[in-house]
């Protein structure tokens, strides 16, 4: 018995050794692990300091970069105010609000600059942080906002389609520029779409193999872009496209605008497109804005098409207010009844897409 008792206290003590020896090495090593954070980092960007810059930099009398920013903002500092306060006023995201220790977030220039940067550089969203003390997730937010923003306010009055006062001054831009009856360059523009989903890019690719996105546009010799039709499968061509296309919806049902001007001796009625001049537009489109030269990146192509509409939003309206440098005739010589011309407009129902 004494024998048999000894060995089960020589047991139970082993036992004991082992848990404490397993315990220590578990111990150690918890202790050797970093601790591990349930919250983001905090950083200190100094949005105020950003925000102080920028001012000085440009928006101050006697700023710093006066000279360039109309190359960097892709803009006239009186448009570029315009629609920051335009933004202002209409969305609360680009106010400037206290955040809940009371101190006051991004100013709206420091968010609007933000998402013109991404847009006319076509860079990362992270590559605005070092200037304008953005995060990346904030960056992107504010491209995000902006973009909704830009076509809400702006969409119907800059992708409006020619009205009856816009279809005599085209008609005498192409009269004078020989060809009676022409009101506006057509052709398409293929955006690289990067991130296409695997399973699509047999129906987005052709040719070089990248999968593409069609934008469709028509565009007047001010470089204006009067009609966009972007979505379509980079399989399809300039021609099979316009199947697609509402371009000629209201030929089709009899409610365009009806023209009369001779050619050879001929009278003809309805207005037409040539193409190739309108790829001075997208050109000048890409220039501006990289984003749209450069592949798309996102795999949703509905937010490719909510940067794509903003873009051209802002282009039409850096044409209006710099259309005296983009066309060559003085646009007052087609004001209505000041000039001779051969193309006429009458009956106007509706306006061409």
């Amino acid at each position: 018995m004494s024998s048999s008792s000894s060995s089960d206290e020589i047991d139970e003590r082993l036992d004991e050794v082992l848990d404490e020896i397993v315990e220590d090495a578990y111990n150690d090593i918890v202790e050797a692990q970093p601790n591990m954070q349930n919250t983001r980092g905090y950083i200190e960007r100094d949005r105020e300091g950003g925000h102080t810059r920028l001012v000085n930099d440009y928006f101050r009398e006697n700023a710093t970069y006066s000279a360039q920013f109309r190359r960097r903002f892709r803009m006239n500092k009186s448009l570029f105010m315009r629609i920051v306060l335009a933004l202002q006023e209409n969305f609360v995201f680009f106010q400037q609000r206290p955040d809940a220790t009371g101190r006051l977030g991004h100013s709206p220039l420091q968010k609007y600059t933000a998402a013109t940067r991404l847009l006319a550089y076509g860079t990362g969203a992270d590559t605005v942080d070092e200037y304008l003390r953005l995060a990346e997730t904030s960056a992107l937010l504010c491209l995000h906002n902006f973009t909704d923003g830009i076509i809400q306010l702006f969409g119907d009055e800059y992708l409006r389609r020619p009205t009856p006062d816009d279809l005599p001054r085209q008609l005498d831009i192409g009269e004078k520029r020989g060809f009676p009856g022409m009101i506006g360059s057509i052709d398409c523009m293929h955006w690289e779409w990067k991130n296409c989903l695997t399973a699509w890019k047999g129906q987005y690719a052709r040719g070089s193999g990248k999968p593409t996105i069609v934008l469709e546009a028509v565009a007047s010799q001010d470089l204006w872009i009067w009609h966009t039709f972007f979505g379509p499968p980079g399989t399809l061509n300039d021609i099979n496209v316009l199947d697609r296309s509402p371009l000629f919806d209201d030929i089709l049902e009899g409610r365009a605008p009806r023209v009369k001007y001779m050619v050879n001796g001929h009278m003809y009625k309805l207005a037409y497109y040539l193409t190739d001049d309108v790829e001075r537009a997208f050109g000048v489109l890409q220039a501006r804005f990289a984003i749209v030269k450069n592949p798309a990146l996102t795999l949703d192509k509905a937010k490719i098409g909510k940067i794509m509409r903003p873009c051209i939003i802002l282009h039409n309206m850096i044409v209006e207010d710099e259309r005296d440098g983009y066309i060559r005739y003085d646009i007052s010589e087609f004001e209505e009844g000041d000039v001779m011309r051969s193309s006429q407009l009458f009956n106007v129902t509706t306006t061409l897409s």
